[in-house]
């Protein structure tokens, strides 16, 4: 009985737990797509210098294109995942209450 009275006061419970909970969550979510709009901008940063070692031909044009290609898939799946985001958000507007 000790042992489970002590369990349940370590845990959080009630409201503050929730709380907590959904500000990890929040913090969680925050983080990743900071992380992917960072992608984004490393890649496209990549693609560019890649273009400018083909322009001083110090690059192969194949290595410009893998950069530019892989810029370019990187944006669109931002955009998907922006573009799932508001269709949700939407989703839940329209929600009645």
């Amino acid at each position: 009985m000790a042992g489970t009275a002590a369990a349940i006061a370590l845990t959080p419970s009630g409201a503050a737990g929730a709380v907590a909970r959904k500000a990890a969550s929040v913090d969680g979510f925050a983080d990743a797509l900071g992380k992917l709009i960072d992608g984004v901008e490393k890649t496209t940063a990549n693609a560019n210098d890649a273009v400018s070692g083909m322009l001083n031909k110090s690059l192969d044009v194949h290595d410009a294109m893998i950069a530019m290609h892989e810029a370019e898939t990187t944006l669109q799946l931002t955009v998907q995942i922006r573009n799932k985001l508001v269709q949700a958000y939407q989703d839940i507007m329209r929600m009645p209450i």
